[in-house]
């Protein structure tokens, strides 16, 4: 219920936030007595396209921490605490990139990484990952978890995200002006978009909106292998994080919050493989054995 409570919250807070910046710079008066705007048009959809990705992506680690209850080490109270601190540090130094904060939280197997930039980045892993997995599986699983971030994959995921917001945005507006359009024909008394526009519309962001997922699915199951590779290049073999994905091949993974599931470790296959954020594990095995 905390999770759902966040997650709905924070979307209504940005939701309004950007209809504040929209109607102050007028763009979303972009359908006018001549048509639409497409200048103000595109203000409009980069707007919410981009500005609610970003937004997101700027709280993610504050939304990380409240929707999962991980708790960041500040100071190791135990020596799995102080490895983990070690650990990360080791392997962000060889990624060159800045010590992330390190996180434990309470759940079933799986680590995610979030932050909105790589001085600003969090690696967290679950008790259950901890509690089942070696202490070199574990270490590939931060491994991989780094290479998420030296790879810039949060700043990367969230560009795509917000050009095909945009392009929904834009074209499920023109497709609804122009079925208005049509359906008033022969009305020359009416003013404004009608009904037929806002039905056009809703039904438009909704199909294109599951279309514009398989794009961001896709470039997200490609950056998993990408920081599979870039696992097996911080520990110097492949072989670890071969092992710790047959491993979570044999366990229920577990759920992630919205905002940090497609950087879990491993993802719950989608109902179809191109709504999937993960590739299958054999085939991430696969990809790794051929190096």
């Amino acid at each position: 219920m905390k999770r759902i409570f966040l997650f709905l919250a924070t979307n209504l807070a940005i939701m309004v936030v950007l209809g504040i910046v929209a109607s102050l710079t007028g763009v979303n008066r972009y359908i006018g007595a001549n048509g639409i705007h497409l200048p103000s048009l595109l203000g409009y959809a980069l707007i919410f396209g981009f500005g609610g990705a970003f937004i997101s992506l700027w709280m993610s680690k504050t939304i990380a921490k409240w929707s999962t209850g991980a708790v960041v080490i500040d100071t190791p109270r135990n020596s799995t605490e102080m490895w983990l601190v070690d650990t990360v540090a080791r392997l962000s130094k060889k990624a060159n990139i800045p010590m992330p904060e390190v996180a434990i939280y309470e759940g079933a197997p799986n680590a995610f990484a979030t932050g909105a930039s790589k001085s600003s980045s969090l690696v967290a892993v679950s008790t259950g990952l901890m509690q089942t997995m070696s202490r070199e599986e574990v270490e590939a699983v931060l491994a991989h978890e780094v290479a998420h971030i030296a790879n810039g994959d949060m700043v990367t995921l969230t560009l795509i995200q917000g050009v095909v917001n945009t392009f929904v945005i834009v074209i499920a507006r023109v497709v609804g002006y122009a079925v208005d359009s049509f359906l008033r024909r022969n009305n020359e008394e009416s003013s404004g978009p009608g009904i037929g526009y806002t039905i056009t519309v809703i039904v438009c962001d909704i199909v294109f909106g599951i279309l514009a997922s398989i794009i961001v699915m896709y470039f997200s199951r490609h950056r998993e292998y990408r920081a599979d590779a870039g696992a097996a290049w911080l520990l110097g073999s492949p072989q670890p994080m071969i092992n710790a994905l047959r491993r979570l091949g044999g366990m229920e993974a577990g759920e992630l919050p919205n905002n940090v599931a497609t950087a879990g470790i491993n993802g719950r296959p989608g109902w179809m493989d191109l709504f999937s954020s993960h590739p299958p594990l054999a085939s991430r095995i696969e990809a790794l054995s051929r190096g």
